[in-house]
């Protein structure tokens, strides 16, 4: 997946109405939980960006790494892919 096509990925996850909370997928097997649209922001040349975390911490994320994303259920699991 290019990151062209991951930026505008996220850009959708973060701006379709209604927000739904969605996992971010990093190649290192790790994943980052997207709780609202106002807690991630893509840096300006689109190679990073920043997810901030409901605990007041945030994680600094190579778009490069994100290997998919996934819509976050009511109970915390994934409902649907987005590659």
């Amino acid at each position: 997946m290019s990151s062209t096509v991951k930026i505008d990925k996220i850009w959708e996850a973060r701006h379709t109405p209604p927000f739904q909370p969605f996992w971010i997928y990093l190649a290192d097997g790790g994943r980052i939980p997207v709780e609202h649209e106002d807690f991630v922001a893509l840096g300006p040349t689109g190679r990073e960006m920043i997810v901030f975390l409901r605990d007041n911490t945030h994680q600094v994320v190579d778009v490069a790494m994100v290997t998919r994303l996934a819509i976050k259920s009511r109970n915390g699991l994934h409902t649907r892919k987005k590659s």
